[in-house]
């Protein structure tokens, strides 16, 4: 995976064509872009990306925006009244406490 410009792109490889190609995530909108190299792929991902937002303003549309911030989370009744607890015991919202713990697990789980 890379990311420019806050969108990320997934790579895979085609063997039989000798190339990397991938697609941007988490946009409706199709964005895609090949390369026989890893960098080059990486080139293209990022030129892929510019035109993609070249093209929106140029129609005026705003482009998907792969991460709006917003997560929808669902859990159990107990697990919420402890997340409850640890916020209010910690001096925080339920959203700020729990930003805290997730990008910690997440900064961790990337950094393995």
């Amino acid at each position: 995976m890379m990311s420019y410009k806050g969108y990320i792109g997934s790579v895979e490889v085609d063997v039989e064509a000798g190339i990397l190609f991938g697609r941007v995530l988490k946009i409706n909108d199709v964005v895609t872009f090949k390369g026989k190299t890893v960098e080059e792929a990486r080139q293209e991902f990022q030129k892929s990306v510019d035109f993609y937002l070249d093209f929106c303003q140029q129609l005026g549309e705003s482009p998907d925006q792969p991460f709006t911030g917003t997560i929808h989370y669902c859990t159990t009744p107990e697990t919420h009244r402890k997340i409850f607890i640890a916020a209010n015991k910690a001096g925080e919202s339920i959203n700020a406490w729990m930003d805290k713990v997730l990008a910690k697990a997440a900064e961790e789980s990337i950094e393995v």
